[in-house]
């Protein structure tokens, strides 16, 4: 787990400056619980917003990560609508594979397809290691950002190895991630390989945004569900944990969130580990918050869990359901409520307002455990 010292930082970053030292997100990740519980939405930037699609009109989605100016207000639209606690910022897990030089476009109703997919223990050693000095693009949108932001803190975020492997692998989106899988065990050693190039890949990833100013990061690991834990553990967590290593010595709280990963959840608090090794854990809407904290132990903070699905049914039915998930969550050490994935693109704006102020009158969230 972080220790809460930021001296690697830069003297301006917020962390250490103090502007978000105490907001209720980053004292919640470090496991204070602060008078009103934060609460964030997975894909709050984008989608369900229409301000968003007006800005995106005639522009490719990774063209709208690598402009500046553009990333910065989709990153800011949701925290001045909703009052949110954290911005996230806005880009994609694929945007560091891209700048590394791999052959990647999102394409509309299908997401991230590579123009070669990597199967190969030559296509792993042509793959490059990403510069930096390539990251310009994503200082120069958070910088902005996080000026505008003041004591609200911004979470950069990266995809984990094992989800970038799988789309590297199958060469677009994937249901059960075969081939993935297969590599894993028929080339072990190109695996390993190839996930040590995607940690540092998405290691340098998370470590530009922090040192341009997030005050927290988050790894999602989004097709971790369809692993066994054996594989996870042997094949994946090493992977993960070396990722997250990048930003260990500058003190910002880090998140670990994948989908379907209850049978991994301690594990993915451990990185294969025996301690607890991440400020946080995310749940995913499947596991009720008190089980998945009988599971992760009472070290973590845990994220979380609000159904997607709600979000869409009559206000009475979501509200019964969010005030059940901050009572569940009053059994962890801390707790930052989030949906138990992104926020679908149908979403209607303002019930996701009405969450955040509802969130916010339930005050820290500590009765509930009482």
């Amino acid at each position: 787990m972080t220790d809460a010292s930021t001296a690697a930082l830069p003297a301006t970053h917020p962390l250490a400056d103090g502007r978000t030292a105490g907001s209720a997100l980053v004292r919640a990740l470090r496991g204070d619980r602060p008078e009103t519980l934060p609460v964030w939405f997975m894909r709050q930037a984008g989608r369900s917003l229409p301000e968003y699609r007006d800005l995106r009109v005639g522009t490719a989605m990774l063209d709208a990560c690598l402009d500046p100016a553009m990333a910065s207000e989709i990153t800011l639209q949701p925290v001045r609508r909703h009052g949110v606690d954290a911005g996230i910022f806005f880009s994609d897990i694929v945007v560091p594979i891209k700048l590394a030089g791999v052959d990647v476009e999102i394409v509309p109703g299908r997401g991230p397809v590579l123009g070669s997919p990597i199967r190969t223990v030559a296509d792993v050693d042509a793959l490059e290691a990403l510069d930096p000095a390539a990251l310009a693009p994503i200082a120069e949108a958070v910088a902005p950002t996080v000026a505008e932001l003041g004591s609200t803190p911004l979470i950069g975020f990266a995809g984990a190895p094992f989800t970038l492997a799988a789309y590297l692998v199958e060469g677009g989106p994937s249901k059960d991630h075969i081939r993935a899988r297969t590599l894993m065990h028929a080339d072990p050693v190109t695996w390993s390989r190839l996930l040590a190039w995607a940690a540092g890949v998405s290691g340098t990833f998370l470590r530009a945004q922090v040192l341009a100013g997030a005050s927290a990061v988050q790894l999602f690991d989004s097709w971790v569900g369809s692993l066994s834990r054996e594989d996870y553990l042997t094949h994946v967590a090493p992977h993960s944990a070396e990722a997250l290593s990048h930003v260990a010595d500058l003190g910002v709280p880090r998140i670990h969130f994948g989908v379907g990963s209850g049978e991994v959840l301690r594990d993915m608090t451990t990185l294969g580990g025996d301690t607890v090794a991440v400020d946080a854990v995310g749940v995913d809407w499947r596991l009720p918050l008190d089980q998945a904290v009988e599971r992760v132990g009472a070290g973590v903070t845990v994220q979380g869990n609000i159904d997607p699905a709600m979000l869409s049914a009559p206000w009475e039915v979501l509200e019964a359901h969010v005030r059940q998930v901050v009572r569940r969550g009053g059994a962890a050490r801390a707790h930052v409520v989030n949906l138990g994935h992104g926020v679908p693109p149908e979403t209607d704006p303002t019930v996701l307002t009405r969450v955040v102020e509802l969130v916010h009158a339930l005050g820290s969230g500590a009765e509930a455990s009482a």
